[in-house]
């Protein structure tokens, strides 16, 4: 191959890696071996643009042979971690290599004591990966993102929503203003000042609407009585490969334990089943939160697991 790579250069290179990510999602027998389109959308209005306030000009880099697109590297959100999307077919030792090497003079972040820091994702089942890793210092932590996922080739259970609480797709204006607000006491331990900072400029939520794969019949949220959103989640759902990602699912503090999250993802579930999706996706991180992705979507999941490696200089080789 005539490899070469080089930075990202604006949309056209956007909608590459969205078809790419198409191609190999189905190369991989839809298994998140790389990132499903949905998180791709979601990472460049959300977690890069409006987390960590960087653009995929700053941190996208793209590996080419003869013009055709078979790899490319960027973080989850800002520096500091790297996820590496490869043609399966095309994989070779020295492309990873490559790839981390150059991850880890562009997305390296710096200790306070000096030393470079870098956190590199890798499946559980990426023996080829974890090989690079370890040989390379690495070293894999305990906090995995646990990859769920259901296939939606049976009838998706109605499960009934806490008396005093309705299902429906968000609103706009006002009620766009309470879902911001929602978000942040549902994702901070309702924490009002970040709730209130999140309704006072709805623009991070605007930027996430303009995503190609967002769609507001998928964005859902229960209601309770007195007009408050008190869970939400929102699903993507991609055409091409007849799939679906939940991203984000939460319920406000004030309303949980009362099967608000199942109940809404059970209704997202018949509501991708029935334009198409054969099969659907949710990543979670923390003890309640796996507790629930697996009561809707059963036993089935991978491991996409984290390694770091500290050292001194850059770059390091």
């Amino acid at each position: 191959m005539n490899l070469t790579f080089r930075p990202y250069r604006g949309e056209d290179d956007f909608w590459r890696m969205r078809d790419f990510l198409r191609q190999v999602f189905l190369l991989n027998d839809r298994l998140e071996r790389s990132w499903h389109v949905a998180r791709l959308d979601y990472a460049r209005w959300h977690t890069c643009l409006n987390c960590a306030k960087v653009s995929l000009e700053e941190v996208v880099t793209l590996w080419e042979s003869d013009g055709q697109l078979i790899a490319f590297l960027m973080p989850d959100g800002g520096r500091g971690e790297a996820h590496l999307c490869v043609d399966p077919d095309l994989r070779t030792v020295e492309l990873e290599e490559e790839m981390i090497a150059v991850a880890e003079e562009q997305l390296a972040t710096v200790n306070p004591d000096g030393l470079y820091k870098l956190c590199v994702w890798a499946s559980e089942r990426d023996a080829l990966r974890r090989g690079i890793l370890t040989q390379h210092g690495y070293t894999k932590k305990d906090w995995p993102e646990h990859q769920w996922r259901r296939r939606l080739d049976q009838q998706i259970p109605d499960v009934p929503i806490a008396s005093g609480y309705t299902i429906r797709s968000l609103g706009d204006g006002l009620e766009l203003l309470e879902r911001c607000y929602a978000s942040g006491l549902g994702f901070h331990k309702g924490d009002i000042k970040i709730a209130v900072e999140n309704r006072d400029d709805p623009t991070w939520y605007r930027n996430i609407q303009t995503a190609p794969s967002y769609r507001r019949d998928l964005d859902l949220v229960a209601i309770a009585s007195d007009g408050a959103i008190a869970a939400f989640c929102t699903l993507w759902f991609d055409d091409v490969t007849r799939s679906a990602v939940f991203e984000p699912v939460a319920t406000v503090p004030a309303h949980q334990r009362r099967g608000l999250g199942k109940a809404l993802m059970n209704e997202g579930l018949r509501r991708v089943q029935r334009m198409g999706a054969t099969l659907a996706f949710v990543g979670g991180y923390s003890p309640e939160a796996n507790a629930l992705y697996r009561s809707v979507m059963g036993s089935d999941h991978e491991l996409d697991e984290p390694w770091v490696r500290e050292w001194t200089g850059n770059p390091s080789r």
